[in-house]
């Protein structure tokens, strides 16, 4: 059994808390990576083309017989499009040979005991110190990994009170890591509405949302998620295991028994 201290909005220690069970799953990479390119293979938009695209022709083959070759035709006479090739693939105007179908099954599935595997591995990976820094976090006034603090922070609700914990908890270098990374994205994505791209911060896990959600929109990179939706892509962006996570007290409590 191993005992953590918790702290206050102040960064002063409080109580010790025994640490869940579930920090104690072996850490799988692989798991965690197959759990978050399934969740972000819901997100993708089928596509696919219209089924008549290049079928709306009078053409039809000639036959034989005629010394020309016997692909479809366009009906008619004295006009320009008459007798020219139509229908066919290597046409012009023509349909396409294999074209993307809109009734794809594009997502991906995974075991419901593998996608459980997953959020513990990627549960015991925020409490790594090591895993956490490779991950790029600025985590050296951060009083402790796992980080747990009263559930006054859930109460929080301007800008102002969040950045005051941020600075009290070692939180605000990380945050301002963030903010200092965002940048034009490269390429034509910043014509399909990703023009900018941005780091990863800090995660909040929380049991109840008293105003934290509305008081930390403003910070870039930062997420406020409740302990029950908890996901391996919320815990491990980018398949990135180790993201800098701060629970409430409460939610910490609650862990093994969500997690069964």
């Amino acid at each position: 059994m191993t005992i953590i201290q918790a702290y206050d909005l102040t960064g002063s220690p409080t109580d010790k808390i025994e640490l869940p069970k579930v920090f104690a799953t072996p850490i799988r990479p692989d798991v965690i990576k197959k759990a978050v390119l399934t969740q972000q293979s819901h997100r993708y938009q089928p596509q696919g083309r219209d089924p008549m695209a290049g079928k709306r022709t009078s053409a039809a083959s000639l036959g034989t017989g005629l010394g020309i070759a016997r692909m479809a035709r366009v009906k008619g006479s004295a006009h320009p499009r008459a007798r020219q090739a139509a229908f066919i693939p290597h046409a012009v105007g023509g349909r396409r040979t294999h074209p993307p179908r809109a009734e794809k099954r594009i997502y991906k599935k995974i075991n419901t005991k593998e996608r459980r595997l997953a959020i513990r591995s990627a549960i015991a990976a925020t409490a790594q110190k090591s895993l956490v820094a490779s991950r790029g976090h600025l985590i050296n006034e951060v009083p402790s990994i796992p980080l747990v603090v009263s559930d006054n922070i859930q109460d929080i609700q301007t800008s102002k009170e969040a950045k005051e914990v941020f600075t009290q908890l070692g939180l605000l270098p990380d945050v301002l890591r963030v903010k200092k990374s965002l940048k034009i994205r490269p390429g034509k994505g910043k014509m399909r509405g990703r023009k900018r791209r941005h780091g990863v911060g800090p995660l909040f896990v929380i049991d109840e949302d008293r105003g934290i959600t509305k008081a930390v929109n403003n910070f870039l990179g930062i997420d406020v998620i409740s302990v029950s939706n908890l996901s391996a892509e919320v815990l491990a962006p980018g398949t990135s295991l180790g993201r800098l996570t701060i629970w409430s007290t409460s939610a910490f409590k609650k862990l093994d028994e969500i997690l069964v």
